[in-house]
This record gives structure tokens, sequence and C-alpha cells, in this order.
């Protein structure tokens, strides 16, 4: 099975429970080896799919969470090889999608950048600032060896311009909720369903909504419009919060298991 079956597989069937996918983000080699180690077997434990994070000393997208958790990973010695070999371990026990930002793509090459990534067993990647006008050879190399190149989609994104990304689109849509960088949200923005239903309608692809989303009552709210919900900031300051491995990897565990109940009894509803 391909990277691209293997995520659709998921989506079908979180759906076939009548739920969204649950999608969390964690970041490689955060704070260190052995605690990031044990947040991802939590995470392979709990969720549907993966989004896996690569530390980068510039992530323009994410808010300020997220980029000192990168920052303090690099810090650890945490490589881009290191991230790819945790990834490697859970990839068997559920879809793993990488997100990276375009320097690490550009500064191996395409084609070896993909290879590294079939041969981890990943099965996609998301990278935020590779405008699809310039993602053709990246998307060509994933798409030979059967790994989605996952495209975003904003609020800002004006309806011809999105509806030619989502044509495009492989694996899912990452509908970003609103124009600032990620980090936790008292409330989703009142015109999300709006975009998520109009995603849905011009994408063969599922449509899952991240950048905000920090309670399962908020998981449950997006889970009402979309086909996945992915939450990071969240999970990423429980990590940081933690004052060892373990305790890390149950305050994950707690959120997911909470978060997993809300689309449930959504579903059940």
């Amino acid at each position: 099975m391909s990277g691209a079956e293997r995520i659709a597989e998921a989506f079908a069937a979180a759906r076939a429970e009548g739920r969204a996918a649950l999608m969390p983000y964690m970041m490689a080699g955060f704070p260190e080896a052995a605690t990031s180690a044990a947040v991802a077997d939590v995470y392979a434990e709990h969720a549907d799919l993966i989004e896996f994070g690569v530390p980068f000393s510039d992530p323009l997208a994410d808010g300020p969470v997220i980029h000192a958790a990168a920052t303090r990973s690099l810090a650890a010695g945490t490589t881009f090889a290191s991230a790819l070999e945790l990834a490697a371990v859970i990839a068997p026990r559920v879809p793993v999608v990488a997100m990276v930002y375009a320097n690490m793509v550009v500064s191996r090459g395409a084609g070896a950048f993909a290879q590294a990534l079939a041969e981890a067993g990943l099965c996609g990647v998301i990278v935020p600032d590779l405008p699809p006008e310039e993602a053709g050879e990246l998307r060509a190399e994933l798409g030979r060896r059967g790994l989605a190149f996952v495209p975003l989609v904003a609020p800002t994104t004006p309806p011809a311009r999105r509806r030619a990304i989502c044509a495009e689109a492989e694996g899912f849509v990452y509908v970003v909720s609103d124009t600032r960088t990620t980090g936790e949200r008292e409330e989703l923005p009142p015109a999300l369903g709006e975009l998520v239903g109009a995603v849905r309608a011009d994408a063969p692809v599922p449509a899952a909504v991240g950048f905000g989303i920090s309670t399962p009552e908020q998981v449950a709210t997006a889970g009402r419009i979309a086909d996945g919900v992915i939450v990071g900031s969240r999970l990423v300051r429980a990590v940081a919060e933690a004052d060892e491995s373990r305790s890390a990897a149950q305050a994950c565990r707690d959120f997911l298991v909470d978060a997993r109940e809300a689309l449930v009894a959504r579903a059940i509803r």
C-alpha cells in the first residue's frame, strides 16, 4: 500500500465510525530524544494520523510555542536524519506525514528528500513555505514513491486559487483556520465552516483543519465540519510543561483520549 493510500485508508476508517480523523502534531526531538520517543509512542496508540514536525531554525508559519520547541530540539542535537529515524519507528503503526520547511527540500534536492521520506516509511509531506507553482519537481518525486504532497488553503486564498490547489491535492487538504501563526485560540473563527465546506466541495481528498485548535471541545466542533482535526501547540505546550518523559507522555495521552472521546460523542449524537 502506498503512503497516499494509507492516508486515504485512515480517513476512511474514521469516517466509517462517523467521526473526523484525529491528527496530532509533534516536534521531533523535543525536548530531547527520549521524551520525544515516548510522546511518539503515545501518538501512535491514539492518533489516526500524525503530523510529524522536523525542527527548523526559521519556522515562519509557527507561533512561539512550536518555534521554541524547534529551537530546543535543534539545541539537543536533532537532525533531519535523526528525526526520520524516530518517524520510522512509528510509521508501521500509523500514517505519518512530515511537516518541513522548503529549505530541507532544496538543500537535499527533491529526489533525495523524497527518497529519505519513503525509506523511513512516511506517507507524505506538508511544506507550508513552498508555493504550488514551485512544487512541481517535489510533487513528481513524491508521486514516483507513492507519497502525497499535502497542500494548504487559508482564509485569504482567493476562490480561483483555492479551486486550483484543491484540484491537484493529494492525501488531504490542510485547511488553515485563520491568518495568524500556529497557537492556541479561545474560539474558532466563525467563517471556518464556510471555508471547509468550499474546500470539501473543490477537493477529491479529505479536508483537515489546523491552527488554533486547543481543547477537546474545539476538536469536536471542528470535527463537525471537517474530515480531520489537527492539534499542535496545545500538545507541544503540554510536553514543554512536563517535568520528565513519563509525565509528558501522560499529558499527551490524556488530551488525545479526551479529544477522541469528544469526536466519538459527536458521532453518537
